[in-house]
């Protein structure tokens, strides 16, 4: 179904429970004044897909189509870190272990599998130079982190994992298993669940991508502490974005921290497998001791990268501050630069997510997304 705002506002096609019409409006409206260029937008609650919206465009002349998917930057974290929960749940890894009882050659024997999923580990980036042909080369970026010393004592605080997240889960799954993380993901989680969300596309699929367009860079640098690691990892590698983005290499390589593909209809797919008790459409992945296991709190407080305090559960965030939006309660979520999101909601059984191509200066929350993330459960509380 098509809708068509009211005058002043752009179209906007797919379908939407009445109740959550104030989303549709918000997402037609920002289309119209340029706060998005092209985007979707889903909810899943209690088991019905409620909101699925897209609109505007995926490339300059070319419109947002149903099947459209797109870099969403770190929602993909959320992706490596339930597949690794999964693995979890069925006894495959212990979230307890050290990284080293899977990984031959992970060198520090502090780290815990843990410490990794929460961004506790120290590994926040590499110490030795990388360019972007070595990002891509997983085996030698992978061997360069287990040979490296953390930089600072694991599980004592978050620094937030930015491009290393992917790599280290990868190494971790592909040592417990001898598969790799994005097989693991693909098998055990998007084709299940019938989700639309790649670790890696296709060549086939690069097609539908929608072309990212970067922000215009925050000053986040001025508001760093003395003791901040956000330069090293941004500038290790320093990506050209967004050239490379647009490149085969990058867009079939998984980077599991950083460039999976998909659209809020496919994020809250998997997703709400959180937020509905670990089961959803007949498929049970994770049980119930493993949902808690989210919410044991692995750090609270300023992070050493980010220069935010932020509150890590195992494998994603728990509600902030800094995050006005995201309600509290048994609630996790993350999100992506530029503004992608994924919120999932126990207590309401509840998924929340955005994917779009007009990123804004956003590393954990900007009012465009907000928007969304707070009209979105102002519609589930007005419809309870």
């Amino acid at each position: 179904m098509t809708y068509v705002a009211h005058e002043g506002r752009a179209t906007v096609h797919g379908t939407c429970a009445s109740a959550f019409e104030p989303l549709r409006d918000l997402l037609a409206s920002n289309l119209a004044d340029g706060s998005d260029l092209g985007a979707s937008l889903a909810v899943l609650q209690d088991g019905e897909l409620v909101v699925d919206l897209w609109g505007g465009e995926a490339r300059p002349g070319e419109p947002w189509q149903e099947d459209t998917i797109v870099q969403v930057w770190s929602v993909t974290k959320t992706m490596a870190a339930f597949t690794a929960l999964v693995l979890a749940d069925r006894g495959v890894l212990d979230l307890d272990a050290p990284v080293s009882t899977y990984w031959d050659g992970f060198r520090d024997e502090r780290v815990l599998v843990r410490h990794v999923l929460s961004h506790t580990s120290g590994y926040a980036g590499w110490t030795e130079p990388l360019d972007t042909d070595g990002l891509l080369d997983l085996e030698r970026s992978e061997r360069m982190l287990a040979e490296q010393e953390p930089w600072w004592e694991p599980g004592t605080s978050s620094g937030y994992h930015m491009m290393s997240y992917g790599h280290l889960v990868d190494g971790i799954v592909r040592g417990a298993t001898g598969v790799p993380l994005a097989d693991q993901f693909r098998t055990l989680v998007a084709e299940p669940l019938g989700a639309d969300f790649h670790l890696g596309v296709p060549e086939s699929e690069h097609g539908r991508i929608a072309e990212l367009e970067p922000p215009r860079t925050a000053d986040v640098a001025s508001a760093l502490p003395e003791d901040s690691f956000f330069l090293a990892t941004v500038t290790n590698p320093l990506l050209d974005v967004p050239a490379v983005l647009l490149t085969p290499a990058w867009r079939s390589t998984s980077l599991a921290g950083l460039n999976g593909h998909g659209n809020a209809r496919s994020i809250a797919q998997v997703q709400s497998v959180v937020s509905h008790g670990g089961e959803r459409d007949g498929v049970r992945l994770l049980g119930q001791e493993t949902l808690d296991r989210i919410f044991d709190v692995q750090a609270d407080g300023p992070d050493r990268v980010l220069p935010v305090s932020l509150r890590w559960g195992t494998g994603y965030a728990l509600p902030v501050t800094a995050a006005p939006a995201v309600p509290e309660g048994r609630v996790c979520w993350w999100t992506g630069w530029g503004g992608s999101v994924v919120v999932n909601d126990l207590e309401r059984r509840v998924t929340v997510a955005y994917a779009m191509n007009r990123m804004h200066d956003h590393y954990w929350a900007s009012p465009r997304t907000d928007g969304y993330v707070r009209t979105a459960f102002e519609c589930v509380e007005a419809g309870a």
